[in-house]
């Protein structure tokens, strides 16, 4: 997609006009690519995985398994792991995690969440496309369930989730920032960020599925709503089509738990009554 020898056009250049994030360009020649059939398996255990997120590697191999699938637990394993897809529910500390010491307690339980800007979810998922996938990183205003700022990258590198941040915090900055306790926000860069800019740190609890549910409700509705009724092909395609969706989402999609508000509208009503 993206000719390196190309005297004519710079790489740069092309990764603009094709709306492709340079990482995944310049990413090292020696990092291993999933095959087109393992990508196909990580579409399936997408679509699994968001019916059963208490499904770990050896339950979704035995579902896929049961599909006609052959595939053994190993490449399971190892493709959740790739997806960042873990088994939702409580669990023993088994072992230190690596990144134990930027693990931070959760601290929602038990607060009234009242106003706009109290408490932002942020959270990374994966996404299909018809050749290969991507990554999103979504901040979600809770109270109003408003998108903030989104990013899609093609790899997991922590420079997209950093740069969507501080793009957000120019405009507008939260009290409270919740994460999952992944690589992500379980590092030294991310909570430098955060203490900088004055914002408190909440993160799940290992295990729990509802610790996050907001934030995992909106990618629910994103896959359903978006992803798996278009296919959209390449990056270019998937990233018109989540703005598409992020507009529809903010401003003419009505909201249950609003009663029937859009969030956009929502949230500036709310931010209005602040201010006066």
């Amino acid at each position: 997609m993206v000719e390196r020898d190309n005297t004519e056009i710079t790489i740069k250049r092309q990764t603009d006009l094709l709306g492709v994030n340079r990482t995944s360009v310049y990413r090292p020649s020696n990092e291993k690519r999933e095959n087109e059939e393992n990508v196909q398996f990580m579409h399936r255990i997408d679509e699994i995985y968001m019916k059963h997120p208490y499904f770990g590697y050896r339950r979704m191999t035995r579902f896929l398994r049961d599909q006609g699938f052959e595939v053994n637990r190993k490449r399971v394993r190892r493709l959740m792991q790739h997806m960042g897809l873990e088994a939702i529910y409580p669990k023993p500390n088994l072992s230190k995690r690596f990144h134990a010491k930027y693990v931070r307690p959760y601290l929602l339980r038990g607060l009234s969440i009242d106003r706009p800007n109290q408490v932002w979810g942020i959270d990374i998922t994966y996404l299909r496309m018809g050749k290969g996938f991507m990554y999103l990183f979504n901040i979600i205003d809770w109270y109003s369930r408003k998108v903030i700022d989104y990013e899609l990258s093609s790899t997991l590198e922590k420079s997209f989730v950093l740069r969507c941040l501080k793009r957000a915090f120019s405009r507008c900055k939260p009290e409270i920032m919740n994460s999952d306790q992944g690589s992500h926000f379980t590092n030294a860069d991310y909570l430098e960020l955060l203490e900088k800019e004055g914002v408190k740190v909440s993160m799940d609890g290992k295990g729990r599925a509802t610790d996050n549910s907001r934030t995992e409700r909106y990618f629910r509705s994103l896959k359903y709503e978006c992803i798996y009724l278009n296919e959209y092909e390449d990056p270019r395609a998937l990233r018109k089509g989540i703005a598409r969706y992020v507009h529809f989402y903010n401003q003419e999609r009505p909201h249950q738990s609003l009663n029937e508000a859009k969030p956009d509208q929502f949230y500036a009503h709310c931010i209005e009554e602040i201010a006066s």
